[in-house]
């Protein structure tokens, strides 16, 4: 008894202060403030980018956007400058170092300093594997893995020159479990992840905060832009139903929140949504059911064709009497409201 009496109360001292510990944690998050601190953002000018700057915005921090299109740059920046943010657009192609090394420049010549990091930037090819080329997973490597490298390469030595920093690698459910039809996503965001993960633990002792974020559907508005190969009518129609449906798919903006209290908090991985949440501890437990269950949406989705399948489309290109619909209505409203409407393209 003596003994057991020892171990109980050892445990419970052992509870205790781990509760403690964290509790001193949560609170130290709390007091961490974006005001005044700059954020950039790669792919900030639409979609998840640009609805993370309004919430960073909405804490007062200075935003520095990273893209590739001026256009979409400029009335990202004209919106958040009304909202009353403070904000500086860079054209950036995050798959070329010597671009990114410059962009990091010049924020911290801009700014004065660069306090988070937001690696957001992304690409989507969709398709049956019979019809992506190596260029299709070349592209979703250089901007998923050589991208957020570059950036994290680019603005390390200041963050320990100022004793500190804080990144967001936005990677997704697919770099947790791999999904059919979406192969080049799924292996370059399974990429960002080992990246994201191996970085935060060798940084932290530089008090460099890294947060890996896995999220699952979304609903940012960005399937009018992925390119579509395959059956391109068909092969849009499941993708963009699958990115509007309630219950599976989460509003940006209520995502974005959860993305910026990670950061406050400097956690290490965030994944969102409980169907996100709950395929990942399936796949954990059960490799084996999860392989035929992913099996079995393979064949529900449209099958390889011809070879004008090798052609990719973009969704707008692709749209047909499914997509946009009554049933995409959530994911078409996201598309209009975070700036993902070219300028010569128009929901039917």
């Amino acid at each position: 008894m003596p003994r057991a009496r020892t171990f109980a109360i050892s445990a419970a001292a052992g509870l205790g202060a781990a509760l403690a510990l964290r509790a001193r944690q949560r609170h130290d998050a709390r007091q961490y403030s974006f005001h005044g601190r700059t954020v950039a953002i790669t792919g900030g000018s639409r979609g998840l980018g640009l609805v993370l700057a309004r919430e960073f915005a909405q804490e007062g921090a200075r935003l520095a956007l990273l893209a590739r299109d001026r256009a979409e740059l400029d009335r990202a920046a004209r919106e958040l400058t009304a909202r009353g943010a403070e904000v500086l657009t860079i054209i950036c192609d995050v798959r070329d170092r010597a671009d990114v090394q410059a962009a990091v420049a010049r924020i911290i010549e801009h700014y004065g300093t660069l306090d988070v990091l937001v690696n957001n930037a992304g690409v989507i090819s969709s398709g049956p594997v019979e019809h992506l080329g190596l260029a299709d997973f070349d592209n979703a490597l250089d901007v998923h893995f050589h991208g957020p490298l570059y950036t994290m390469l680019a603005a390390l030595p200041h963050f320990r020159r100022q004793g500190g920093g804080r990144v967001v690698n936005i990677a997704s459910i697919g770099g947790l479990i791999a999904v059919p039809h979406l192969l080049p996503y799924s292996a370059s965001k399974f990429a960002l992840v080992g990246l994201s993960d191996g970085m935060r633990a060798e940084l932290a002792r530089d008090n460099i905060l890294i947060t890996t974020v896995c999220p699952g559907l979304m609903r940012t508005g960005s399937p009018p832009n992925v390119l579509i190969k395959g059956r391109h009518r068909a092969e849009y129609a499941w993708f963009a139903l699958a990115d509007a449906l309630p219950g599976l798919t989460i509003a940006a903006d209520r995502a974005a929140r959860q993305i910026v209290e990670a950061c406050r908090r400097g956690d290490p991985a965030l994944t969102i949504t409980l169907p996100a949440r709950a395929a990942a501890l399936a796949n954990a437990l059960s490799p084996r059911l999860t392989a035929r269950a992913l099996a079995l949406v393979n064949r529900l989705l449209p099958k390889p064709t011809g070879p004008a399948g090798d052609i990719a489309q973009t969704g707008w290109q692709s749209q047909s009497p499914l997509a946009p619909s009554p049933l995409t209505h959530l994911s078409d409203v996201a598309t209009l409201a975070n700036n993902e409407v070219p300028d010569q393209a128009t929901l039917a």
